[in-house]
């Protein structure tokens, strides 16, 4: 019997002057484990005249975790931080109370051609680190812990699994782990997983109880401890999951709470600009007209 409960297959997504692939939330899933949010962007190749610029907008209630396959991005936020972000590190940002962050192609890139590929993760806080102090972490990528095993090479992102930790600060139990495979492979790992865990194709294939699935999608475990799987040659994929809180989590555009009445407030903080500044940027994106919560 399959151990895959539900597919969901990337969606287009119109961020103002960049498309991304939308992945969570989907409607039969709202999370996986603590993990409420993923945008996969790219990969996209930009003309000297093209620019990831995506000015100063706030966050609530959560972790953000920026991951490059190609390419770079000038990270700038409300406590002052500014650094620049290249494939393979881990950009660690908690939100807590509120937060403002800018994301933009860095200046020696803006006149050149180049590319950007990468992973935008949102992880939702236990309601008692909800309202905490903002704080950035950044992770360079010789620092992730990395290792081959049954032919593949994994790297342990962020969290705790296969008996290892990674150095980013994480707030709950989770894992985000990547497996690339240079031979066809089958792996049995689920000894090693817990809590809820789904898988995200980003090149080749997976076969799973005689099934074959692609790139552009996740697929969404029954049971973490089934995890059995077999990899195509030159594949990589991305697990992620962990222990689900016993709370629900609502999104509202950039805030995740388990309260809605702190949404709403943060929603009027920002109405009239009254959460903290990034140092030297003017710019700031306007509260969306969202109807409901995610």
């Amino acid at each position: 019997m399959s151990n895959i409960q539900l597919i969901i297959e990337e969606r287009a997504v119109d961020i103002g002057n960049f498309l991304v692939g939308r992945l969570l939330p989907f409607k039969e899933k709202r999370a996986v484990g603590p993990f409420v949010f993923i945008d996969h962007m790219g990969p996209a190749k930009l003309k000297d005249y093209q620019n990831l610029d995506v000015p100063p907008h706030p966050h609530i209630g959560l972790s953000t975790l920026t991951y490059l396959f190609e390419g770079a991005i000038m990270h700038r936020d409300s406590l002052g931080i500014k650094l620049e972000i290249q494939p393979g590190a881990v950009n660690w940002m908690t939100a807590g109370k509120g937060v403002v962050h800018s994301e933009r192609t860095p200046e020696y890139l803006r006149t050149t051609d180049k590319s950007l590929h990468g992973l935008q993760i949102w992880v939702a806080l236990p309601k008692h680190l909800e309202n905490c102090e903002p704080s950035f972490s950044h992770v360079e990528a010789k620092d992730i812990p990395h290792w081959k095993q049954d032919n593949v090479n994994f790297k342990l992102i962020a969290g705790e699994a296969f008996g290892k930790k990674s150095p980013v600060p994480v707030h709950s139990s989770l894992y985000f782990i990547e497996i690339k495979s240079n031979d066809k492979t089958s792996l049995n790992i689920g000894k090693e997983l817990y809590g809820e865990v789904a898988m995200y194709i980003l090149e080749g294939s997976i076969t799973n109880d005689g099934n074959r699935y692609e790139n552009k999608q996740i697929l969404i475990a029954k049971e973490s401890s089934l995890c059995t799987f077999e990899m195509a040659e030159n594949t990589t994929i991305y697990l992620f999951g962990g222990e689900a809180f016993p709370e629900e989590h609502f999104i509202y555009w950039n805030f995740v709470h388990t309260d809605k009445n702190v949404i709403e407030q943060a929603k009027e903080d920002w109405k009239a600009q009254r959460f903290p500044k990034v140092p030297n940027e003017t710019e700031w994106v306007p509260l969306p007209e969202v109807k409901g919560f995610k």
